[in-house]
């Protein structure tokens, strides 16, 4: 499996072939190091629908023609916009071609502003990406909760995503403990320095974690992490 991150909290997950984008933020993303016309998926995954993780979805999928996967109101908001779209809901899973999808909880909230009237967009969630016999964990925006827990001692977790910027997620030291509750194999910080409001230490917390017996990379926009 390969994680390519695109600053904010957009990833590209690979393995066997197939190419997923997750909160395709890239139009507007001051860190993002691609352009939406480059990115070339097989689908696009969505942990929630502020305009900050929606971002570039539908253009993408239009051009690859492929669908969007996200929460049921969300997926179908897609669909009205001309996308193919899959919507599941919070603890369902689903097997594609080539990968599978499972949405859990998160914390935090889910909407769009549209012609100036704020429209709901479904609960948020966090995203269970197991393809290439690899599992591939992305929080989403989620603040710190118990079910974590759960989540970690029911898969096997070979790579997480976690919000640190604080303010509108968790801060470094509650995402320290979810990577401890994760048990996640490796973990790489997001959500943070985009924007005035989230600047942290993605270097300094990956260093927290590594006294904590777990792998970290704080990957900069562009880079990737193989294993």
């Amino acid at each position: 499996m390969k994680i390519t991150y695109y600053g904010h909290s957009v990833v590209l997950v690979e393995a066997e072939g197939k190419r997923i984008i997750i909160d395709p933020f890239l139009t507007g993303n001051p860190k993002a190091t691609v352009q939406a016309e480059d990115i070339q998926v097989d689908a696009v995954l969505l942990t929630h629908g502020h305009a900050d993780h929606f971002g570039d979805a539908v253009d993408i999928a239009k051009r690859n023609d492929c669908p969007v996967i996200a929460v049921a109101e969300l997926a179908e908001y897609c669909s009205s916009l001309g996308t193919k779209a899959h919507g599941m809901n919070l603890g369902g899973g689903h097997q594609f071609d080539g990968f599978h999808v499972k949405f859990t909880l998160a914390f935090h909230s889910s909407s769009l502003t549209v012609n100036g009237q704020t429209i709901y967009m479904g609960e948020p969630a966090g995203i269970l990406l197991t393809m290439g016999g690899k599992t591939f964990f992305h929080a989403g925006d989620t603040g710190l909760f118990g079910d974590m827990r759960l989540i970690g001692e029911t898969n096997s977790i070979d790579a997480a995503v976690l919000p640190i910027g604080d303010g509108y997620t968790m801060g470094p030291e509650d995402a320290l403990l979810a990577a401890k509750w994760l048990r996640a194999s490796r973990v790489i910080p997001v959500h943070y320095n985009t924007f005035p409001g989230i600047e942290q230490d993605g270097d300094g917390f990956c260093d927290r974690l590594h006294k904590e017996g777990i792998e970290g990379k704080a990957l900069k926009p562009g880079e990737s992490l193989e294993f």
